[in-house]
C-alpha cells in the first residue's frame, strides 16, 4: 500500500496528517505501507494534478476524503470530521480508509 500526503510549501498540517496516518497504519495492523511525502509547488501544479487542498492523502492514488465537483486549488484544506472540521483526517476517518482499500 502507498500513501501520498500532497501539501503546499511550508504547510503546518501536512506533519499532522503524517502522524495520523502512521497512526491509522498501526491501528489497521498494516505495516507494509509506504508513506510518501510530494510537494505541490505552486497553483499550476495544483490545477494539472487536481490537487483540492493542502494537505491531500492518497491512498493507492486514490482520495478517500474528495467531494465531488470541489476544483483544484492551491489552498488549505479542510476535513469533517464528528468533532467539527479539522486540518487533516482523523485518525479513526483514515482507519476506516485504509480498510476500504485493504
Amino acid at each position: 500500500m502507498e500513501i501520498t500526503i500532497r501539501h503546499t510549501p511550508g504547510c503546518p498540517s501536512a506533519g499532522v496528517a503524517r502522524l495520523r496516518v502512521t497512526e491509522a497504519l498501526r491501528d489497521a495492523g498494516i505495516d507494509h505501507a509506504t508513506i510518501r511525502l510530494e510537494l505541490v509547488v505552486d497553483a499550476d501544479a495544483a490545477q494539472r494534478i487536481g490537487f483540492c487542498g493542502s494537505p491531500t492523502v492518497l491512498i493507492d492514488g486514490d482520495d478517500p476524503f474528495a467531494e465531488p465537483g470541489t476544483p483544484p486549488a492551491f489552498a488549505c484544506r479542510l476535513y469533517a470530521t464528528p468533532e467539527g472540521h479539522d486540518v487533516a483526517p482523523s485518525v479513526a476517518l483514515l482507519r476506516e480508509a485504509l480498510e476500504r482499500q485493504r
